[in-house]
């Protein structure tokens, strides 16, 4: 069986490495707060190109932490909106609805399975205070257009970049600096995976850097003083060690992705089957492959069957989950036919030619 993401062998690559790095932080002596967490937020602030980097528990909570802060902040309070696609997976819209502010959801194209921008003014509202931007697939979701609505609306643009550590604009700035901040996960099937949870949150804002920093403890920026109702949500030592390594590793990791998703895109010829639309190489870090059929439970069916391991991204959309039945009634047929057709691929920096070549044979098989 080809494993869909073999999370074994990613960690094997850079086994000696990261051996070294638990062994540093497991004998330290400091377990949170200390310089590991410092050093990772130090290089992954580099990467992105932010003044700063805030490490946290998860990527739900980096986003939570994010809208949080503003309300902390006064520019947003309970009732206010937030704009997000509606094909989004559901930790972008938990982060809003857990603030006690209103996710709107707005459809996506098709095309580039991204929010459509020219839907987004038609959605904003007196209380509409932020959109939030999700870099779906690994795919870049931004525009220079995006930015413009918002300093025409006096919005905050908040990225989640769950799943596109490393993507760029044709101009070379990542995703993660684009907007005013940016939430990360660092689950372990990311493009930059930990060995469990772990997030992070960028911007260029200090105010806010510092917000966040004291709501991720306990709301508190001195011992035992506590100016918010925060939670605990602070990255270990060990995890930000591991991150360390494989941030070294993550440009060449998403090579291999993009050397995967050529070798597909030249390959797959079957009718039955779409494929996602091409986008300028540094723009897309493919974190999936998605494909797309009609027929999409009969085909995940045969690549079981050819012993090939695939996955759904996502069976049930948002706005049909039981926790938001109150958007039951809600019609997004893009969403909808997205969630209905997509099939993921395998995809990773260890999957070699001759994998992927039976996958192809394997999807133009199908009838």
């Amino acid at each position: 069986m080809i494993e869909f993401y073999p999370l074994g062998k990613l960690v094997e690559k850079y086994s000696d490495e990261i051996h070294d790095a638990v062994l540093r932080a497991a004998f330290s002596g400091r377990y949170l707060l200390g310089p590991e967490v410092e050093r990772f937020e130090r290089m992954y602030a580099d990467y992105i190109g932010t003044r700063h980097c805030v490490a946290c528990a998860s990527g739900l909570d980096a986003l939570w932490l994010i809208l949080r802060a503003y309300m902390e902040m006064g520019f947003m309070e309970p009732g206010d909106e937030v704009i997000v696609p509606a094909n989004t997976y559901i930790a972008s819209i938990l982060a809003i609805s857990e603030n006690g502010l209103v996710p709107v959801l707005v459809e996506p194209r098709f095309d580039t399975l991204e929010i459509d921008e020219s839907l987004i003014e038609s959605h904003i509202t007196s209380r509409t205070r932020a959109i939030m931007t999700v870099h779906l697939y690994g795919r870049l979701a931004w525009s220079g257009n995006m930015s413009e609505i918002c300093r025409r609306h006096g919005l905050k643009l908040i990225e989640d970049n769950a799943q596109a550590q490393g993507c760029m604009t044709l101009n070379g700035r990542r995703t993660g600096s684009l907007g005013d901040a940016a939430g990360h996960s660092f689950y372990p099937g990311k493009n930059i995976g930990a060995l469990g949870d772990a997030g992070a949150v960028t911007t260029d804002d200090g105010m806010l850097a510092e917000t966040v920093r004291a709501l991720a403890n306990y709301g508190s920026k001195e011992k035992y003083v506590f100016r918010y109702r925060g939670r605990n949500s602070r990255m270990d030592e060990i995890q930000a060690a591991v991150l360390a390594v494989r941030l070294k590793h993550l440009d060449e990791d998403n090579e291999a992705r993009r050397a995967v998703a050529e070798q597909y895109s030249a390959g797959i010829s079957n009718p039955l089957i779409g494929l996602p639309m091409p986008m300028p190489s540094q723009c897309n870090v493919w974190h999936q492959f998605p494909v797309f059929a009609e027929c999409r439970d009969r085909l995940q069916q045969h690549l079981a069957g050819c012993g090939v391991q695939t996955m759904i991204h996502y069976p049930i959309p948002p706005h049909r989950q039981q926790c938001y039945s109150r958007w039951s009634e809600m019609q997004l047929p893009v969403t909808e036919k997205i969630h209905a057709q997509e099939l993921s691929l395998p995809i990773s920096p260890v999957q070699d030619s001759e994998d992927t070549a039976h996958i192809i044979r394997a999807l133009n098989a199908f009838r």
